[in-house]
């Protein structure tokens, strides 16, 4: 044994045995046992009275159950390890799963609900090889209550439970958090969603109630641990801890009132969360509701990083989508270290490629449309950067976008409808000619195709720039790649 491998085996042994004395009542065997999570959405409904409103509905996760003890609404948080998987396996893929952190075996976290004027008492317990704590973002509540670890409270050591206990004084959209060592166990899963009714409210509740969390992530390509030291190049936008083509459709009859109430807890990113089809109002924010008279109709509502938002709309028939706006948060696993090679014909470059790295494809020249269509071998835990298979096409957006499915019936248990079926003469489709001819739309002649951009030579008058003088080959087990000097 050299010194090395000794002081190593000794540190874990001295870890071990302050791990047992932190952790006496749950037991060293019980930490960091993993929970699975598939995003299936398990809406919970009290047994208990809830006049005057209707519960909140969170697609791809679920309600966190609670009884009443003495007057208080009593919720139980475990902190734990969650084995979480981000889109489903399909015919033209594996799933995407990664080791996260999470609570109650779910990435993100259950919904919390509860009325205005409810005392709540919340345990948590922690699970987790690390301390932690939970904040309450947006709750008004006593400073020791507020969940810094360090600042208003001691962290909650593994295995340890702490009790957070409080009357809610304000109804909103509010979202809950740890707060220690925020940028680990936050960039690991470590969020959900807290929904606070109104306890006399002014108007009637919605016919659809729903809530969403954004999020953003860096899982690369084959890896299964979400990268928390990550700062700017994320790739991977969730709602609720899904990507499409693993987030659940938001459902609703035509002319319901249906209310979407956002949080974005992503580490980095805004996001611009645009629904087609509709107008809709942002009607509150974690600060409290928005009166009337400063309401006014949007298609688009920007969600800063460590804000809710709540938009309202009534539901008009039809298959809509709703995603952010900013583009590369609608792709999986989107990466930049590919060069730019629009418009560039590959013609004969494959053949050449191949000799070297078999199966090469050169793509991109034509755009990124076919990443997801194209049947190429994928590595192991890794996705198509764009869609699934849709009606009529196949669908090139991915990450954080969903379809807003209105329908004039919807199934009584609540599953997925199915594809809206657009009556005749409402469908865009392929123009006949006979109309092209009645309209005088005369059609451009020649290719279809922008010309493919040459390559440069030294003797090219035109030419700027100097050539390229060779082609460096890289290859590791993930990615094959050219890199032009």
């Amino acid at each position: 044994m050299n010194r090395r491998t000794f002081f190593t085996g000794a540190a874990g042994a001295a870890g071990g045995a302050l791990l047992a004395r932190l952790i006496p009542r749950a037991g060293a065997a019980e930490l960091g046992k993993t929970a699975v999570s598939t995003g299936k959405t398990e809406p919970f409904i009290p047994s208990q009275n809830w006049k005057g409103y209707k519960p909140v509905i969170t697609p791809n996760g679920l309600t966190l159950p609670w009884k009443m003890v003495n007057g208080a609404k009593v919720f139980h948080l475990v902190a734990e390890p969650v084995t979480h998987e981000f889109i489903p396996a399909m015919e033209d893929h594996a799933n995407l799963v990664a080791e996260c952190w999470g609570y109650n075996g779910r990435v993100h976290g259950p919904t919390i609900e509860a009325v205005e004027g409810d005392r709540v008492r919340i345990y948590v317990t922690n699970r987790l090889s690390a301390p932690t704590s939970i904040h309450w973002h947006g709750i008004l509540l006593p400073s020791g209550m507020d969940g810094v670890g360090g600042v208003s409270q001691k962290a909650i050591q593994p295995g340890e439970t702490f009790k957070y206990e409080y009357t809610l004084k304000q109804h909103g959209t509010f979202m809950y958090h740890s707060h220690h060592d925020e940028m680990t166990q936050m960039q690991l899963g470590m969020m959900g969603l807290f929904i606070v009714h109104p306890k006399n409210p002014t108007d009637p509740p919605p016919d659809r109630d729903y809530a969403i969390m954004l999020s953003d992530w860096k899982i690369e390509v084959g890896a299964r641990r979400p990268d928390p030291n990550e700062m700017t190049d994320f790739n991977i936008f969730t709602m609720n801890g899904r990507a499409f083509p693993g987030t659940q459709p938001f459902l609703a009859r035509v002319g319901d009132r249906v209310r979407i109430r956002i949080g974005n807890l992503s580490s980095m990113s805004h996001h611009a969360i645009h629904l087609h089809g509709h107008n809709f109002k942002v009607v509150a924010t974690d600060g409290g509701e928005i009166p009337e008279a400063g309401q006014w109709p949007e298609t688009t509502v920007i969600m800063p990083v460590g804000s809710t938002r709540t938009i309202e709309f009534t539901a008009i028939e039809g298959d809509w989508v709703i995603h952010c706006h900013m583009l590369h948060h609608v792709m999986n696993q989107m990466g930049h270290t590919f060069g730019n090679v629009l418009g560039i014909n590959p013609e004969g470059l494959n053949e050449k490629i191949r000799k070297l790295i078999p199966g090469y494809m050169v793509m991109g020249q034509d755009g990124m449309a076919d990443m997801g269509d194209m049947g190429m071998a994928l590595p192991r835990n890794a996705l198509p950067m764009v869609g699934a298979r849709g009606q009529h096409d196949y669908i090139t957006m991915g990450g954080m976008f969903t379809i807003v499915k209105v329908r004039e019936e919807l199934p009584a248990d609540g599953s997925d409808p199915g594809w809206h079926k657009s009556p005749p003469g409402t469908l865009a489709e392929l123009a006949p000619e006979d109309d092209l001819k009645r309209d005088g739309i005369q059609l451009p002649k020649g290719p279809t195709r922008t010309a493919a951009i040459r390559v440069p030579t030294q003797n090219d008058p035109l030419c700027s720039v100097a050539p390229p003088k060779r082609i460096v080959l890289v290859k590791n087990e993930v990615t094959a790649r050219i890199k032009i000097h």
